[in-house]
């Protein structure tokens, strides 16, 4: 299974949080980040994104978004690791998903996939980890790791 982290680009400050939209530059962040997924997302993809302004804005960019997306509020909410491996059916299902949210709930996924630790790791804005598991495995092998402001 393939399962691509992807933490929205750069957001304007604001309050209420809910409605912040990405700044000029995090568009452009979220563009380079899509371009390289759309060469190399699978078919099939799922698409798992928070319901806030900025990370719908940060998906928009991705090409094939429109086809399969989920607005999910636990993206959103104080949820864990375990409650958003539940909804994506982890590490039964075979479908690859592309997960679209906010720190500290994306580091903490990617550091419980990769070593098990409660703790969240560093994620930057704009920042994709595509990880794959095989099927029925637990443990997921990091194949890369994409940041909005290294690519050209």
């Amino acid at each position: 299974m393939e399962l691509f982290l992807w933490r929205h680009a750069d957001a304007l400050p604001g309050i209420p949080d809910f409605t912040r939209e990405l700044s000029s530059y995090g568009h452009q962040q979220a563009r380079k980040v899509a371009a390289w997924l759309s060469e190399r997302a699978p078919d099939g993809l799922r698409l798992l994104v928070s319901p806030a302004t900025r990370t719908r804005q940060t998906v928009a960019h991705f090409n094939d978004c429109e086809n399969d997306i989920q607005f999910c509020p636990q993206l959103y909410e104080s949820s864990t690791p375990e409650e958003i491996l539940a909804i994506i059916g982890w590490p039964r299902t075979l479908r690859p998903t592309l997960i679209v949210g906010h720190q500290p709930l994306i580091g903490s996924l990617a550091t419980h996939l990769l070593s098990g630790s409660p703790y969240p790791g560093i994620f930057r804005k704009s920042a994709l980890w595509w990880l794959h598991a095989e099927p029925g495995q637990t443990g997921v092998r990091l194949m890369q790791v994409v940041d909005g402001d290294m690519l050209d």
